[in-house]
């Protein structure tokens, strides 16, 4: 069975990992995806981290089950194939920056009247306008400003620090991922093609507003600002290892410290419940801090399985691929690619009982189907060759 977005085509122009994540999540679940790269290094990302012939394996995570078409767009003749190509397209996603694609003649206004059942997609960092608007941005950028770096804060020393993760990037393919689904679902129900914006500003904070910033939700509380949330756990040292654990509810607490062997610490008035454990984190977690140092990693989890106790080792990246649990689940796999060779990837996460995802395609070479994409468009052999030899398809 096809995935639930088969016969959904897609033409992205977006590069770098916000765009071309949630296109290749979209990808997997069964849409026809058409990537659209620059001539020469094409999109970027193919750049980053380690490379095999020409394929690296950030890009390759985002971009499997996609074709690749290069193309100049600054050449009227690529432009005429682009504009061929969105006569077919349900969905079209670009993320340059503001007021570019308008110059290129492929703004929304240009082409809704010729595209009314187009979902047109705008990805940027802050806007189309505003003071941020024309700023270069990358994930670092965001974290900044949006109060991530001062959610990851030193607790000793207040430093500010950044996540380790392109984090907002990929909050932001998840949101335009949702949000193209939704677009299409009410084009389905006659709403029409429309114009979706978003910015990696306004998706990560909705990503950290429920937790990060719940001290500046309630505006006419007089209550002294909680602890935050994230200083209600963190990484325990073991003898030989680390390890994790959190309890909200109050039987989770006792049943953690009678697995630590520490009945004082669930009898002390300063963690009776919840509230008082919110307000006494730092307390807390120091105490439980110290029991954890007594025992090795594999003891102090017996202990905590055995109270089911709310838990986990702290693997490292190494050894992630074989922990049991994801073992079991299958949650990652080995493709063979045919540039790169052997390639370890994670699976489609969400499960589609009737329409299952699927990993059709590899991630493609840059404009290793230009010449496939241009014959279906009528493109005869020496129409291609012409095309190729002006440098406005490659």
């Amino acid at each position: 069975m096809p995935g639930p977005l088969d016969g959904v085509r897609i033409v992205d122009l977006s590069a770098v990992i916000a765009g071309p994540m949630a296109t290749g999540m979209l990808a997997d679940q069964g849409a026809e995806v058409i990537k659209v790269e620059p001539l020469g290094l094409g999109d970027l990302c193919r750049w980053l981290g380690p490379n095999r012939n020409g394929l690296g394996a950030m890009f390759a995570a985002v971009n499997r089950n996609k074709r690749s078409i290069a193309l100049n767009l600054k050449d009227e003749k690529a432009k005429a194939v682009l504009r061929e190509l969105l006569k077919d397209a349900d969905v079209f996603v670009q993320n340059f920056r503001p007021g570019a694609i308008d110059r290129m003649g492929f703004g929304y206004e240009a082409l809704r009247k010729d595209h009314p059942g187009l979902i047109y997609v705008s990805m940027s960092g802050f806007g189309q306008d505003g003071p941020y608007a024309k700023r270069r941005v990358y994930d670092p950028v965001v974290q900044a400003i949006s109060g991530f770096a001062d959610s990851q804060a030193d607790v000793k020393t207040g430093e500010p620090r950044l996540i380790q993760t392109i984090a907002c990037d990929k909050v932001t393919a998840i949101t335009a991922a949702q949000a193209i689904t939704a677009a299409l679902f009410a084009r389905a129900r006659g709403a029409g093609g429309q114009h979706v914006t978003l910015t990696m500003i306004e998706a990560t904070l909705a990503f950290l507003w429920p937790d990060a910033f719940y001290n500046h939700a309630l505006l006419d509380s007089e209550a002294p600002p909680s602890p935050d949330f994230a200083s209600f756990y963190g990484i325990m040292a073991t003898k030989d290892g680390f390890v994790t654990t959190i309890t909200i509810s109050d039987d989770e607490f006792r049943d953690c410290c009678r697995a630590l062997g520490r009945p004082d610490i669930a009898a002390d008035p300063r963690f009776k419940d919840i509230v008082s454990r919110m307000a006494n984190a730092a307390a807390l977690k120091a105490a439980f801090a110290e029991a954890v140092a007594t025992f090795t990693t594999a003891d102090v989890r017996a202990r905590l399985e055995a109270e089911d106790a709310p838990h986990a080792v702290v693997l490292t990246r190494a050894e992630v691929p074989s922990d049991p649990q994801i073992v079991h689940n299958g949650s990652l796999i080995v493709t063979d690619h045919p540039a790169a060779g052997r390639l370890r990837e994670a699976v489609p996460a969400a499960k589609f009982a009737a329409t299952p995802s699927s990993l059709r395609r590899h991630a493609p070479l840059l404009g290793e189907q230009t010449d496939e994409i241009l014959a279906e468009l009528g493109r005869s052999p020496a129409e291609i060759a012409a095309l190729r030899a002006a440098g406005a398809a490659g």
